[in-house]
């Protein structure tokens, strides 16, 4: 039974050299050794270790490294594919019900990070969407941030609020550099006033107030001195030790 499996093995070299040692007659040690030569050993040696070259044999592939997070197959297609069909809604819609919505929990957030690195904003919107309307799905700060970060970098601001909004019905509250993006967006975009509403939403976060977005504040306010002198006041409050550079109003055209 022994020789019919070794016979049967997927290493024919092996299982051929094995079974014509074991069809040798046995001898006596000391004859045995004495009339074994050193090159008979040799060939017995290299018959038993021939090095074998293995190929693939057709099973997947694992999962792929991109930058630090680790991202599969299933992701790195729906990727694809959602980037394919975003100008077409009705094919994105029948490509998120077949693909999309079959993906596990980890797929769907290396996704959705991925869209927002690659700056697919719309993109990642409905990806966050449809992370909304899973079951696993809770309230998660960090998903909020980074999706409304990235809105707002691009100057999408009217998505960022809706989703500023959906955040604060849920009870979460951004942090500092959320703040500090979203006031930079609106200030570049050229509305101080929803910038300014930001800046009060921030008075009133349970978190300490950063520097940072004031400095923006600061900063972008200039050519509106009654509401930078607001932010101005509350900042010497608050940081008592740190001073606000004021430049003179002949250099912004001001005077």
């Amino acid at each position: 039974m022994a020789l019919r499996a070794i016979s049967r093995s997927r290493i024919p070299s092996f299982a051929s050299s094995f079974i014509r040692l074991l069809s040798t007659p046995t001898q006596h040690p000391l004859s045995s050794s004495s009339s074994l030569s050193s090159g008979s050993i040799v060939t017995v040696k290299s018959l038993l270790w021939t090095p074998r070259h293995w190929y693939h044999d057709g099973r997947p592939r694992g999962p792929l490294w991109r930058g630090k997070k680790l991202i599969g197959k299933e992701a790195l297609f729906v990727i694809l594919g959602l980037k394919r069909f975003k100008d077409d809604q009705n094919k994105l819609d029948k490509f998120i019900k077949c693909h999309v919505l079959r993906l596990l929990k980890m797929d769907m957030v290396a996704v959705l990070t991925e869209l927002e690195r690659q700056e697919e904003d719309s993109l990642a919107l409905q990806m966050f969407k449809v992370i909304q309307k899973q079951d696993w799905y809770k309230p998660d700060v960090y998903l909020y941030k980074d999706l409304i970060i990235a809105l707002a970098r691009s100057k999408k601001m009217t998505e960022a609020m809706e989703l500023w909004q959906s955040m604060r019905k849920e009870d979460l509250f951004p942090d500092s550099q959320t703040y500090t993006e979203v006031i930079r967006g609106f200030l570049s975009c050229g509305s101080p006033a929803d910038a300014m509403n930001i800046y009060e939403d921030m008075k009133n976060s349970p978190d300490p107030p950063d520097e940072l977005p004031f400095r923006i504040l600061l900063k972008g306010l200039l050519p509106h001195p009654l509401l930078r002198n607001r932010v101005k006041q509350d900042f010497e409050e608050i940081f008592p030790d740190q001073r606000v550079y004021d430049p003179p109003e002949e250099i912004f055209g001001l005077s």
